[in-house]
């Protein structure tokens, strides 16, 4: 987020959103593998996803009042639609700076789950990886297609099957077959976000090839 000039030079709080969005999915992760006894990673996973998504984040923000504590630009924030959730991740990010992990995981706990999140209920919200994915590439500047790549009828379920493919920057991501346009997209985006979690090298290949520009929708809702 870039704020007012100081000396002739913007401002900006990337660093600490940047450490604040890795903190705040370990803390998070933290708390829901120990609050779901015996519950598998999937399931762990999901309700991680819900609880730090974008959406979830700039609500926490504004309910604690950090958009009255902010100085920014205001042409960025006519356009910049997550602003106070990128401001909330710096919060952590200088918490955790400051009083160290164990001070910054309590805060979360008593500040922001306990005051903000009911998170059994979170738990078994549906996660839309579509939605989630599109949120990652926005936020590191990568563009993302969905490309229908085969459309064909299941003979045995009367039923038309589509496959989607994602494009990262470029880069082939993954794929999903389904029923409708919109699981193939979800299963696609499920199958890249897992990529992006684990395979270090197509992160490193999104990352080289990200043109820096917003990114594309192209697959009718």
């Amino acid at each position: 987020m870039r704020t007012v000039k100081q000396k002739g030079h913007y401002i900006n709080n990337e660093r600490l959103e940047f450490l604040g969005d890795a903190i705040l999915d370990a803390i998070v992760g933290d708390i829901v593998y120990h609050h779901f006894q015996g519950k598998r990673e999937g399931f762990l996973t999901n309700t991680r996803s819900n609880i730090v998504k974008r959406e979830t984040l700039n609500k926490i923000a504004l309910e604690m009042g950090l958009d009255k504590l902010m100085k920014c630009d205001t042409t960025i924030n006519s356009h910049n639609n997550y602003m106070y959730g990128n401001a909330f991740e710096a919060l952590i990010g200088a918490v955790y700076l400051d009083k160290g992990y164990n001070h910054c995981k309590d805060f979360v706990n008593t500040r922001i789950l306990k005051q903000f999140i009911n998170i059994d209920k979170a738990a078994y919200k549906e996660v839309n990886f579509k939605s989630k994915l599109i949120e990652w590439a926005q936020k590191n500047h990568s563009e993302i297609e969905f490309k229908l790549v085969e459309e064909i009828r299941d003979i045995s379920q009367n039923s038309p099957v589509f496959k989607t493919e994602v494009w990262l920057g470029g880069i082939y991501g993954g794929s999903g077959t389904g029923y409708s346009k919109r699981e193939s997209q979800q299963l696609a985006s499920k199958e890249t976000l897992g990529r992006i979690k684990k395979d270090q090298d197509f992160l490193d290949s999104i990352f080289a090839a990200s043109p820096h520009e917003l990114i594309s929708d192209n697959i009718e809702k």
